[in-house]
């Protein structure tokens, strides 16, 4: 492996808001129920002050770079006050500077945003909002433990407008319990005439330790969730989306975060579980913080759990499983530029799989085509050694 350059690869942060005001039984996320359903303020200024303490561990990582882009997620980031989010970015900001117009994305929950008016996020920094709608049918949300409403979802999209939110993603996902096509398009017809410029929409799946897994909801038949898939993405390209990446379809710029994860960029990371990615001139490194809030609490300024170098032998496939989640792939000069590795050593994998019409036959682009990306899998099984 070549040395690597830190400066040639961008630099976000991830911060991780572990509690909830209650566990969806689908959900296999890091998150927490918080006593009677609201994060007291000593609890919310604990965990602030111990995010700023955890983030001054990392700023040797950051090797001179400003933060390209920022995502709080959950959890239910927006259980925590606007005023703490202002005085969050205030201490960041202090410490490291981020890149004009920095992208500051906000996961809200339509269930919990009476904590604040939409214009104190806005006014604390965050000018982009993902809300975790899931679904515009009211059954549906029960049967999903979701607390809020098909009113609930319709009013947090209006009152995000209203403030001033020009970036607002929908949360959606289909293949929900019991659903039928025309119900799942109602979903995505509702979404875009509400005004989403960015829609995030993916089918339901059953994880391992959620309380689906050990009730096993009944889930619609593999013919109906093929038509919604079918027909869910002719109704978002007629509408003018745009398909990105896997489940992210968009009408304006695409996230500058998540595309940063997908081009294999650097993300600090700090908050309970959060994980982590950076370039140093020897090598990749991955961390993992300490999971439980209580334990992140009490050892803060902790050293990182997990921090691990990716080998070698691992970068081909890590590096692709992000980049081909892209439709239109990357240059493929960023492959040597962001694992140090040379692209000579995968012709033979890369030249099979363009013999197989998996990946475009453009050279200077990796890339699936069509039919490689309903395949994907497969596709990545040829960069494992």
């Amino acid at each position: 492996m070549a040395d690597l350059n830190p400066a040639l690869v961008p630099l976000s942060l991830y911060i991780h808001m572990p509690w909830c005001v209650r566990k969806c039984p689908y959900c296999d996320f890091n998150s927490h129920a918080v006593p009677d359903g609201k994060l007291s303020l000593a609890l919310e200024d604990s965990y602030l002050q111990a995010l700023v303490a955890d983030f001054k561990t990392q700023l040797d990582f950051a090797q001179g770079r400003q933060i390209h882009s920022v995502f709080i997620g959950g959890g239910t980031p927006s259980l925590i006050s606007a005023q703490g989010y202002q005085w969050l970015f205030a201490k960041l900001k202090q410490l490291i500077v981020f890149e004009p117009n920095c992208e500051i994305t906000l996961e809200a929950n339509p269930g919990t945003l009476e904590h604040d008016p939409f214009i104190g996020y806005l006014q604390a920094g965050i000018n982009r909002l993902s809300i975790g709608v899931q679904s515009f049918n009211s059954a549906h949300l029960q049967k999903l433990g979701r607390i809020h409403s098909n009113e609930d979802a319709l009013n947090a999209i209006h009152l995000a407008q209203e403030a001033g939110f020009k970036r607002i993603n929908v949360d959606l996902m289909h293949g929900l319990p019991e659903q039928s096509l025309e119900q799942a398009l109602l979903d995505l017809k509702l979404a875009v005439e509400q005004g989403a410029t960015h829609i995030s929409w993916y089918q339901l799946t059953i994880e391992p330790n959620t309380v689906f897994f050990r009730t096993q909801p009944v889930l619609p038949l593999d013919e109906v969730l093929e038509d919604i898939q079918q027909q869910g993405e002719a109704y978002l390209m007629a509408q003018g989306f745009i398909n990105y990446e896997v489940s992210a379809w968009r009408k304006e710029q695409p996230s500058a975060h998540n595309l940063n994860y997908w081009q294999f960029g650097d993300y600090l990371a700090i908050g309970a579980g959060a994980h982590g990615k950076v370039t140093q001139a020897d090598g990749i490194y991955r961390f993992q913080k300490t999971r439980l809030p209580k334990d992140y609490l009490a050892h803060v300024p902790a050293e990182h759990i997990q921090f691990k170098k990716i080998e070698d032998d691992e970068l081909p496939f890590e590096f692709m499983m992000n980049a081909l989640r892209l439709n239109a792939g990357v240059e493929a000069k960023l492959y040597s530029e962001r694992t140090g590795l040379e692209l000579a050593a995968l012709e033979v994998a890369l030249d099979s799989l363009r013999a197989r019409q998996l990946l475009l036959q453009d050279k200077n682009r990796i890339a699936c085509t069509e039919h490689g990306h309903m395949f994907l899998n497969s596709v990545l099984q040829e960069f494992i050694d």
